[in-house]
Order: structure tokens, then sequence, then C-alpha cells
């Protein structure tokens, strides 16, 4: 029989492992003591976070205070909630919805639940590392012009608003409305990557649709000017923070916040209720409210350290050989600005050694987790309850990780510790620069009509009727509705020879794939 969970937790704390990693209190906290003694439900005096009026709405407006929102809620479902809820209560069902394409996960569901129409905003991505650069305002600009006249636009031949062309058909179950109601963006992304909110929300307002912003990894952004704008500060009407990824607070907590009359705010707490547990958890909300306490009273100092932290190994790391600091001014990475507490450690001057074999060596050799393992490149998160002696320990692993590249020693190491799978030497001619999949279908089309299983290796040019992503980070590679590219099985066998986690396929073992039932596929003209 294997180990109960607790005990296993218990081990690992008892450990020497470090996080680098969320959540943002780094393990570090003791606020609590004996959770359970805490762990009450709606009793007398305690309010109830689905009609707020007493502790818990003057808890949520502490925290909007602290964010500078007009109105906040407290999210005990995580950002995934809030980003449904947002979108639900933004777009009426069978509405019209400009989106980044590399959002996350739960953006995607909630169009779906809603059988939206959605315009996608193709970022740049820079292909040596495979990131997803920013969304620029032009872009915006023209997605929201084009409307319903079917145009399909290329700008600067980076990436195309692609579902115009099925404008007419695209409204699934709703009212078939050219005008976009809401605009969702992404700032930062997972690897810190921020789009000019400011000129993104001039543009939005200006179509007279709601700007949601997905900045759930950018909860600190408020809390010291040595990080981006929040996008709150920068005319977004919508903005969703997870705090437990980059702030001391427990996972699962978040907050939305909304500032300005566009939201209807009365449909956005009628959806809150929908996707928000009916039993939220005293505990989590206990944890945001501590959390704020803490900024209110020492935000300061914790900030002013953690910046002096940062810059210091930045400037350090920053002088490595052979191992890459990516800072976000790289050529092939277009940012409008970039959040430095994400460490992006890219491997693409290493030979064989790529991101999950760093990864593992700062695992078994420095007992450091990281956040994610991508392909050319690691992700640590940094947060202001790390210590000088995780600061110590990282910058000691990477320093002298990246002295051995000197000599095969390392490269070796890396190779055994990774895979005992053959692995293959990542070069430009790979499959990484596979580009953006075509849309064919609307995704609530897609999901509806019958599906058919199909071997991957014999997919491509079919019709997708599926989610696949990495995870982390979540964001999908194939949406239903998109035809399969040619590259798909060769990439998807290299991420899971690589050691990443790819999920989204019913069948697991990602040998077949769920594709829309041939005769039904849309001829498309070509």
């Amino acid at each position: 029989m294997g180990k109960y969970l607790l005990d296993k937790l218990t081990e690992y704390t008892e450990s020497d492992a470090y996080p680098l990693h969320m959540p943002g209190h780094k393990r570090q906290l003791r606020s609590f003591g004996d959770a359970f003694a805490i762990d009450i439900t709606e009793i007398d005096g305690f309010d109830n976070l689905h009609h707020a009026e007493g502790i818990l709405l003057e808890a949520q407006k502490r925290a909007a205070r602290l964010y500078g929102a007009d109105e906040t809620y407290y999210l005990v479902n995580g950002s995934t909630c809030g980003i449904l809820a947002a979108v639900s209560a933004s777009v009426r069902r069978g509405g019209h919805i400009l989106m980044a394409r590399n959002s996350h996960k739960a953006a995607y569901n909630a169009a779906l639940l809603n059988a939206l129409r959605v315009t996608w905003l193709y970022p740049e991505t820079d292909m040596r590392r495979g990131i997803c650069g920013s969304i620029r305002p032009e872009q915006v600009r023209a997605a929201l012009e084009a409307g319903m006249c079917g145009q399909e636009t290329d700008f600067s031949g980076k990436f195309y608003c692609g579902n115009q062309k099925r404008a007419d058909s695209n409204a699934v179950g709703g009212e078939k409305s050219g005008r976009i109601a809401a605009v969702l963006i992404t700032s930062p992304t997972y690897d810190g990557v921020v789009s000019d909110i400011r000129a993104i929300a001039e543009e939005v307002h200006r179509a007279g649709a709601i700007l949601i912003v997905d900045e759930a990894h950018g909860a600190h952004f408020a809390m010291h000017s040595y990080f981006p704008e929040s996008a709150l500060s920068c005319g977004a009407d919508v903005v969703i923070n997870s705090l437990h990824k980059t702030m001391p607070s427990l996972t699962q907590t978040a907050l939305l916040h909304v500032k300005g009359a566009r939201m209807d705010r009365e449909r956005l707490r009628k959806y809150l209720g929908i996707f928000q547990s009916s039993s939220p958890s005293y505990v989590l909300m206990a944890g945001m409210d501590e959390c704020v306490r803490l900024m209110e009273t020492q935000k300061e100092e914790l900030f002013d350290r953690f910046v002096h932290r940062l810059q210091a190994l930045r400037e350090r790391l920053g002088k490595m050989k052979h191992l890459r600091l990516v800072t976000g001014e790289e050529a092939e990475l277009y940012t409008f600005a970039f959040d430095r507490s994400k460490l992006l450690i890219s491997t693409e001057e290493c030979g064989s050694l790529t991101g999950p074999g760093l990864a593992k060596i700062l695992r078994e050799r420095y007992h450091l987790e990281v956040e994610m393992a991508a392909e050319r490149y690691i992700t640590a998160i940094l947060t202001v309850a790390d210590t000088q002696e995780g600061f110590d320990r990282l910058e000691c692993a990477l320093l002298e990780t990246d002295a051995g590249l000197e000599c095969e020693s390392i490269d070796n190491a890396a190779n055994r510790m990774t895979t005992e799978k053959k692995r293959t030497v990542l070069d430009e001619s790979d499959v990484l620069s596979m580009p953006w999949p075509e849309e064919r279908l609307a995704m609530a089309e897609a999901d509806e009509l019958p599906h058919e299983t199909i071997r991957l290796k014999d997919s491509p040019g079919q019709i997708a009727a599926e989610f696949v992503y990495l995870y982390p980070p979540g964001v999908p590679i194939l949406v239903p509705g998109e035809r399969i590219p040619e590259e798909l099985p060769g990439l998807l066998l290299r991420y899971r020879k690589g050691g990443l986690n790819v999920q989204g396929l019913a069948d697991y073992s990602g040998n077949t794939i769920q594709c829309v039932s041939h005769g039904l596929q849309q001829d498309d003209g070509d």
C-alpha cells in the first residue's frame, strides 16, 4: 500500500527541498497553527461570501483598497472561477469575444461553456526558446475594426484573426451579433511577458467593449514600482489575480477586481455564485485577509528587500557563459515589459542539455524544485517570501552548473539524469516552430458534433475535437475546431520523450486523438 498524502507531504516538508515554485508563501509563513481549529462554516458572526455584509465584506474592501479597485471579490476556486465568471458576465451566450490565443485553458472553457464566437489574437513567438511575446495594441485595434466583415487580416506576417473567415457560422446557440463584447488578454504570461495594457484598454474602450485581463501571475505588480504597472492601474475593467502564485497566500486563493462602470456587477456576482463553491473555505479566506494585512503593515520593507535580492541575483546570473538568463530584451522575443521576478534560464546553447535535464540536475543535485521545465528553458518563481538562503542556493546551483558545462561531465550527467530513453539534440530544424493551428470550426461546434477516435500519427488534416496542452502552463497547443498540423504527432512524441507533461487527450497514452467525424467536417473551400 502506498503512502497517505499527509504522510508524504510531511516527509517532504521536513526535507531540505527548496520551492522555486508556487504557492508564493514558499512554506515560510506559519500564521494559522492548526488549520482544523479554524475550519468553520457560515455560523453567526462570520458572514457569507455569497451574500457578504459583515466581516467578509470588510475583508474584500481591504483588498480593494490595497489594489486600487472599485470592488474586489474573493475567489476560493482560484483564478479559474474568476475567468469563467468574468467572461460569462461580459459576453452573452453565443456572443463574440476577442481573446489571446495563448490564454489559459480556463478562458477556453469559458468560451466553450457559453458557445462564444472567438476571434484570436496570435502573439509573436520566440522560436529559439518557445516563448510567446506580447500582444500588440495594433493587433487589437485591427481585430476590433474588422468585426463581421469577413476580412482575414495578416498583421506583419506574424498573426491573423483566423476565424473571421467563418464569421457567419460561428455564433452557436445565441444571437449572431458581430460586435465584440469583450477582449481577454493574459498579462503577464506564465513566462512573465507583459503587454501594453494601457494602450490596449484605449482601443477596447473606443470599440465599446470590456477589457478582461488575466493577471493571475501579476498579483505582486501593485506592490512595488520595480515591477510592471498593474493592469488595473492601466485601465482594465476586470482583473483577476492569483494571490497564491506570487504572493504569500494559500493555494487556490485569488482576487477578482472591478474598476469603472462597464462591467455589470450584478451579473458578475451571479456568475461568481455559479462558479464558486457554495461552501467557501474560511481557512482560505483567512489566508487572503492575512496576506492583505501583511501588505498593509510591511509591504515597503518586504518588497524593498525582495527587489534588492532580485537585482543582485539577476546581475550575477547574467554573466553565465552557457546557460542564459532570459531578460525580455532578446531580439527574437517581443515584449512590451517583463516581470523580473520570473527567472527563466535558457539551455539553448548547451547542446543536449534541455529544460527537463536542467530541472533534474537542480532537483537531484541541489534539492531545488523549479516551477516549470519547458524544452529549452526552466522557470523559477521568486516571491517576497523567499529567504536569502533560497536565493543563495539557487545562485550557487546555476553558477556551478554553468561552470561545469565547460567539460562533458555535466552534459553527460544531464542525459543520464533526465531519462533512460534516447534523446535527440535540438536544432533549428526541430518542430518547435510549429505554427498556430488553423481554425475550421468554432469550439462549441466541434465539441457538439459526433467524434471519432483516430490514431495520432494518422490525424494531421483532421479537425480536432479535444484540447491538447502542456501542463504547466496550461495554454492549449490544439483547440477543438482546429485543423491538426502535420507537425503535431512528432511534436507530442518528442515532448513525451523529453519528460514534458502532455494533457488534454482522453487517451492518456497519447496514441489516439478525438476528431470531428470525417463525414461532418465542413468544406472550407480547400
